[in-house]
């Protein structure tokens, strides 16, 4: 008797059973798995379609189907998270929910190396000189939105002198414009970015090599330069 086969949506559950030589054959469908049912084999294809013989006990029919409910959890975690990009976040961010939809009415700026950058707030401070030591907050994501490093979290400012090759192209530039005080979303495309990728903490997202990167940053201060300006 030929097998047949019904692939269901993600999220559905069916059963039923056929009649073949007289003997009840159970077929089942669950979030995507296929499970048909004939009387000759048992295999497992790439397509995750399984097939069963009539002559399988109660007891084997119970363990596998208990083991394609397992294979349907993992699987659907798995899906889930690609499906939605990135999953759900709870950490600390510079720009939150406010802060995003008021940047979708903020111009794009795009320099000549091809860096782009948003303003969330002008600082009212002074510009880094080329080498000066700046004080800064950051959250660096991929370009989905998934956050693969951030000052926040660890709780303390990043220094770093800022045009020195300290850290990436894209985020000296995109520092060098901006004013003490002052909050920006730097778009970093890949050749500015990370040449040989980057190996993440576990958990977070891995940055290839050359991929594009995004970067909030709140320039705090300039240590010795506000205190000049301030006198």
């Amino acid at each position: 008797m030929a097998s047949s086969s019904l692939l269901l949506p993600l999220g559905s559950f069916s059963s039923k059973c056929r009649f073949a030589n007289g003997q009840a054959i159970p077929s089942y469908n669950v979030r995507g798995l296929v499970l048909t049912c004939s009387n000759s084999e048992m295999r497992v294809k790439a397509s995750i379609t399984g097939e069963c013989g009539d002559t399988l006990s109660v007891l084997k029919r119970r363990d596998l189907f208990g083991m394609v409910i397992g294979v349907s959890s993992l699987l659907n975690d798995t899906f889930d998270a690609k499906g939605a990009g990135l999953p759900p976040e709870d950490k600390p961010r510079l720009c939150d929910d406010d802060c995003e939809k008021e940047l979708e009415n903020v111009p794009m700026v795009t320099t000549e190396s091809g860096l782009q950058y948003k303003d969330i707030k002008v600082g009212t401070g002074p510009n880094p000189p080329i080498g000066f030591q700046v004080a800064a907050n950051y959250v660096a994501m991929v370009p989905s939105g998934q956050i693969f490093d951030s000052s926040l979290e660890k709780g303390q400012l990043y220094i770093f002198r800022v045009g020195s090759g300290q850290v990436i192209k894209g985020l000296d530039e995109g520092i060098l414009s901006m004013k003490a005080g002052g909050k920006r979303r730097i778009y970093v495309p890949g050749p500015l970015a990370f040449p040989k990728g980057l190996t993440s903490a576990p958990g977070r997202p891995r940055v290839g090599p050359n991929s594009a990167v995004i970067f909030d940053v709140s320039l705090e201060y300039i240590p010795g330069l506000e205190m000049d300006e301030e006198e």
